[in-house]
C-alpha cells in the first residue's frame, strides 16, 4: 500500500478518527496495536522502555498483521539527572516494606536507568513506520530531517500553548496536545496547563496552523465529536483501551480498572516523572521518588513482581479520570464506540 506523504494523505486512508495512545509497557501490545489500525483507526507503539531489537521486533508483528498505517512513538532524549547516595537510600528505604511484602531483595538501583534513543531512533529509520511520535520534549532538527528523509510524518506532545508553539517551530507535522484528564505520564517538558483538553485543543488550534491530535478524557463519541469541533483533527485515546480484549493489561491492573472505586491521582512515585493512575498504597508511601528515570528503573522489579503475584496496590496503574467508562471488549468495537 503507498506510504502517505503528507498529513491529509495519512487522514484520508483512516476511517475513524481515532489514535490509539501510545503506552509503553506490556499494555500497548503489538496486537492491540494491528487491532486499531485494522478498524480504521490509527495504530500505536509506545516503544520508550524496548531495547532496539525488542522494538524492532514488535514494529514487524504489527506488520505481519496489518498493513495499514503505524504510529511509533519513543522519550525525547534528554540529560539523566545525577542522584546521590543519600537520595538512592531514601528513595530505596520508602520501598523496601514493599519489596520485604514480596519476599524480594533489598531495591537496588541499575547501572543502566534507560534505553539508548539513538538506537531505537534508528530501528524507527530502518522500520518506518508511517507516524514517529515523542513525548517529553522535542527532538533534534538532525533527527527531524532523517525522519522526514524516511517519509515519516512527525509528532510532538504538548500540555500547554508554550509546548506547541515550540514544537511548531522545531518543524513538527502535528502536535498531540494532552488536556490535563490524560492518563500516564505527562508529556510535556516546560510548562503543564493541566487544562481541560477541549480547551487546550481550541487554545492550540488557534495558535498554529498544525494538525492537532487532542488527548485527555476522550471515551465516548460524544467526547470525541467535541474535540473534533474545537479544532482537533483526531481524537488519541489510551484509556479507553484499556480493557481491551487485545490489551496487555495484568489481571490486577483490570481488576482494579473494572472495580471503579479508586480515584485517579497525579504521582512521581512510579517513575519519578508526573504521570495519571490510579491511587495506591505505593502512590501514598512514596513522598521522596528519584528523578525519572531512576524511579523507573527503581520501582520496575517491585511492579513486575506484583503483576505476577496478583498485587495491584505496586502496580502503575496509569488511567486517565474517565477510567470508570472503559469498556471490556475488542478493540474494534471500542473504535467504533469513539466514532461520532
Amino acid at each position: 500500500m503507498t506510504r502517505p506523504r503528507s498529513w491529509p494523505e495519512l487522514l484520508a486512508r483512516l476511517r475513524a478518527p481515532v489514535v490509539l495512545a501510545p503506552m509503553a509497557g506490556d499494555v500497548g501490545t503489538p496486537a492491540l496495536a494491528a487491532a486499531v489500525t485494522r478498524a480504521g483507526g490509527l495504530g500505536s507503539l509506545g516503544g520508550a522502555y524496548l531495547p532496539p531489537q525488542a522494538l524492532r521486533a514488535a514494529i514487524r508483528e504489527v506488520r505481519a498483521l496489518t498493513d495499514g498505517p503505524l504510529l511509533v512513538n519513543l522519550f525525547a532524549p534528554q540529560p539523566v539527572p545525577a542522584v546521590t547516595p543519600d537520595t538512592v537510600a531514601v528513595a530505596t528505604a520508602e520501598l523496601r516494606p514493599f519489596h520485604d511484602a514480596l519476599s524480594l531483595p533489598p531495591p537496588t538501583l541499575p547501572d543502566r536507568v534507560q534505553e539508548d534513543f539513538g538506537a531505537q531512533l534508528n530501528v524507527v529509520l530502518e522500520e518506518r513506520p508511517e507516524v514517529f511520535s515523542v513525548a517529553f520534549g522535542p527532538v533534534t532538527p538532525d533527527a527531524l530531517a532523517a525522519l522526514r528523509a524516511r517519509g515519516i510524518l512527525t509528532v510532538g506532545t504538548a500540555t500547554s500553548v508554550s509546548e506547541a508553539l515550540a514544537l511548531h517551530d522545531s518543524g513538527v507535522d502535528a502536535i498531540t496536545v494532552q488536556g490535563g484528564a490524560a492518563g500516564g505520564h505527562r508529556g510535556g517538558w516546560q510548562e503543564d496547563a493541566l487544562a481541560g483538553t477541549v480547551t487546550l485543543v481550541r487554545e492550540v488550534a488557534r495558535a498554529t496552523p498544525l494538525p492537532v491530535l487532542a488527548a485527555g478524557g476522550l471515551m465516548t463519541a460524544g467526547h470525541v465529536r467535541a474535540a473534533l469541533a474545537a479544532g482537533a483533527t483526531l481524537a488519541q485515546c489510551g484509556t479507553a483501551f484499556l480493557l481491551a480484549d487485545e490489551a496487555g493489561t495484568a489481571a490486577p491492573y483490570r481488576h482494579a480498572l473494572l472495580e471503579g472505586t479508586r480515584d485517579t491521582v497525579l504521582t512521581r512515585a512510579y517513575s519519578g516523572r508526573a504521570a495519571r493512575g490510579l491511587r495506591t498504597i505505593l502512590t501514598d508511601a512514596v513522598t521522596h521518588p528519584l528523578p525519572f528515570p531512576h524511579q523507573n528503573a527503581l520501582t520496575r522489579p517491585l511492579r513486575t513482581a506484583g503483576a505476577h503475584a496478583g498485587q495491584a496496590d505496586v502496580l502503575s496503574l496509569w488511567a486517565g479520570t474517565g477510567y470508570r467508562q472503559a469498556q471490556a471488549t475488542g478493540a474494534a468495537q471500542i473504535v467504533a464506540g469513539l466514532t461520532p
